[in-house]
């Protein structure tokens, strides 16, 4: 029988907790990371498991000590995956962090690509919403290319899926307020490719480069898909870190 999996030594549960606020942009770079003392106070743990969550934070290059001042955040070179953007809405009522933009270059009903079309249960050709969405961060310029699609249907009763600007908290929690339609789940995968004409200029790449795109499907609980994206990540963003047990 399978065995219920261990949970993270709590150093890197708070090493995770402070890595997932600089991914998002809470924590940007050059701002100072809690001491080990305030770490120690906040998580309830003893001063040497707070060291050890900064230290793997160095390791992962992270964050930087600086001798008599303090630990500050570094440019992570990395993108917030929608895990971390949905539990950042759910905390604080908004998917991007201060230092990001957003500016929607595409809204509105087209028909559905063939790989929409299958993630949503529909067919080739059946009208969708699209919100196609160039995010960018003060310091590092265009960090991700993100377009969602919704049958077009739905936006008769949320008609704020066709508007260009964001909607606080996104739109699954939109269609959650407005239809009552709550997403219990979702199923997410990556695939690393040649990025389009359009991902290139979006992103300000060079010709012939490479792209991470991130597909995610939002279930509700009857297992109907409500939401697909597709997000296009620049070749020198990390999009995924994760820590996890290893045991044998």
């Amino acid at each position: 029988m399978p065995e219920i999996e261990e949970v993270l030594p709590k150093y890197l549960q708070i090493a995770g907790y402070l890595r997932d606020q600089i991914v998002r942009g809470d924590l940007p770079p050059g701002a100072e990371v809690p001491s080990e003392r305030a770490l120690a106070e906040a998580w309830k743990v003893a001063r040497p498991t707070a060291t050890k969550a900064l230290q793997a934070l160095r390791q992962q290059g992270l964050v930087e000590t600086r001798r008599g001042s303090g630990t500050y955040v570094r440019d992570p070179h990395a993108a917030p995956r929608a895990r971390e953007r949905y539990e950042r809405a759910a905390r604080l009522g908004t998917m991007y962090s201060a230092a990001e933009s957003v500016a929607f270059p595409f809204v509105g009903v087209v028909d559905a690509p063939e790989h929409v079309a299958a993630s949503l249960g529909l067919k080739v050709g059946d009208r969708v919403v699209q919100r196609r969405r160039i995010i960018r961060n003060e310091l590092s310029g265009p960090t991700e290319l993100s377009t969602s699609w919704f049958p077009a249907a739905l936006a008769d009763s949320a008609p704020r899926l066709l508007v260009d600007e964001r909607i606080r908290g996104g739109t699954l929690l939109y269609l959650a307020d407005i239809l009552g339609m709550r997403a219990a789940y979702a199923r997410d995968q990556v695939c690393a490719r040649h990025a389009s004409d359009d991902e290139r200029t979006a992103l300000a790449l060079p010709d012939a480069s490479s792209a991470l795109v991130y597909w995610l499907v939002a279930y509700d609980s009857d297992d109907n898909p409500i939401q697909f994206d597709e997000a296009v990540y620049p070749p020198n963003r990390w999009a995924f870190r994760q820590e996890y047990p290893i045991t044998f």
